[in-house]
């Protein structure tokens, strides 16, 4: 392992079109969202691996000898073999940690994916690195945006590049770097392991969205990036209106059941916004014009009402709409709905002001909003000089 550390970040994201038609066959667009969450790997020669949370108060340190028995057998294997999770791995983790297997907590299950990925890695060597690993986040935790996936995307890229898997790019002072497309394939593979011990049998999309960033369309299971996007002006808001995605997406089913009459063809119509999204994104990519804004408008109004009828709109969200409607912004729901977060669209020209007064008038209803960018870029490699002054002296506390 180079003696020298790094910081590497992955994007959340957010659902622009498709959500719940996308459960049914239908095409769906996933951004990556710029609130990112950011890790610093600093080489040790304690003897031991710590692991910084501070997102979720969590401080932990092993002994590498009381891991080293943990090891899989998974000596002389590729890397790319990663698959399942093994079920009976994961529960000698959760005896070692002390932490559940039934119903484990966000800080839990944030533990053992880090535990699974780390061991995993370096199984193959035999040989664990004492390192000391600091994550933290601008995502909200639990609020559909990805935050484990950027965990687990960061947490991928900087072991298997430690482990010599990949290779550490390399970002000139005040700059970012990517890995290669082959590297990247892998760290997403990892990171998708991670998001299996954290959701259990997770669609791969916010993993997907944390490697390459963009815009990704998902469609009948299978994930394909725009090769060439626009970065969108947006505002992000948490109604923080507790969900359940579980109920919300069989509510849906079931109304499919009952009225499949009325609600393929809606089904169907949704499909359509996220195709005429596509198409304008990729208009915008060579020239963005007035027209197209319009349009991406129009979809997001469209879309929002269908989203209402299918079920899964929520008094918080519809306060949402008519608050920015009234201020000439356009909003929906972005994710499972039934309150959560929703998007606005933010033209360039849109007025600071404008957006200072609807951000209030929200954070009067109790809401907490954020003035961000969608299709923002996937996993990156920092110069220390590159990141934001504030995440620095975060992840330098610990």
């Amino acid at each position: 392992m180079q003696a020298k550390e790094h910081i590497v970040s992955a994007p959340g994201k957010v659902i622009l079109h498709g959500e719940h038609a996308v459960v049914h066959g239908k095409l769906a667009l996933a951004v990556g969202l710029d609130l990112r969450t950011y890790l610093r790997l600093q080489p040790s020669s304690s003897g031991r691996v710590s692991v910084n949370l501070p997102n979720i108060d969590t401080f932990l340190s092993w002994d590498l000898s009381s891991l080293q028995d943990l090891l899989p057998d998974c000596k002389g294997a590729d890397l790319w073999g990663a698959c399942e999770p093994d079920p009976e791995f994961v529960k000698k983790l959760c005896l070692f940690a002390d932490l559940s297997d039934r119903s484990p907590d966000t800080r839990s299950l944030a533990v053992l994916a880090f535990l699974y990925v780390y061991l995993s890695v370096f199984s193959r060597s035999r040989a664990l690195p004492s390192v000391t690993v600091s994550v933290w986040s601008e995502l909200p935790t639990g609020a559909g945006l990805g935050s484990s996936a950027a965990f687990s995307v960061c947490l991928s890229a900087a072991l298997l590049s430690a482990q010599g898997a990949v290779a550490w790019p390399q970002a000139a002072e005040g700059h970012t770097a990517r890995w290669k497309e082959e590297e990247l394939e892998l760290i997403n593979k990892w990171a998708l392991q991670g998001e299996k011990i954290i959701h259990g049998n997770p669609s791969g999309v916010d993993n997907a969205v944390g490697t390459w960033g963009g815009v990704l369309r998902y469609h009948a299971g299978k994930i394909s990036p725009l090769s060439s996007v626009p970065v969108l002006r947006i505002l992000l808001t948490n109604t923080k209106v507790p969900r359940s995605t579980k109920v919300l997406v069989a509510g849906v089913k079931d109304k499919i059941n009952k009225f499949p009459a009325i609600m393929n063809p809606v089904l169907e119509s949704i499909d359509a916004i996220s195709s005429s999204c596509e198409r304008t994104l990729i208009d915008m990519a060579s020239e963005s014009r007035p027209k197209h804004y319009a349009v991406l408008e129009e979809l997001i109004d469209m879309n929002q009402h269908h989203l209402n009828v299918i079920g899964v709109g929520h008094p918080s969200l519809d306060t949402l709409c008519q608050v920015t409607l009234a201020h000439g912004l356009h909003s929906k729901l972005t994710g499972a709905g039934g309150g959560g977060c929703g998007i606005t669209l933010l033209r360039p020209d849109t007025d600071c002001s404008v957006v200072q007064k609807a951000v209030q008038e929200l954070q009067d209803c109790g809401y907490d909003c954020w003035e961000t960018s969608i299709g923002a870029p996937g996993v990156r490699l920092h110069s220390l000089s590159s990141v934001k002054s504030e995440v620095l002296k975060i992840l330098s506390s610990y």
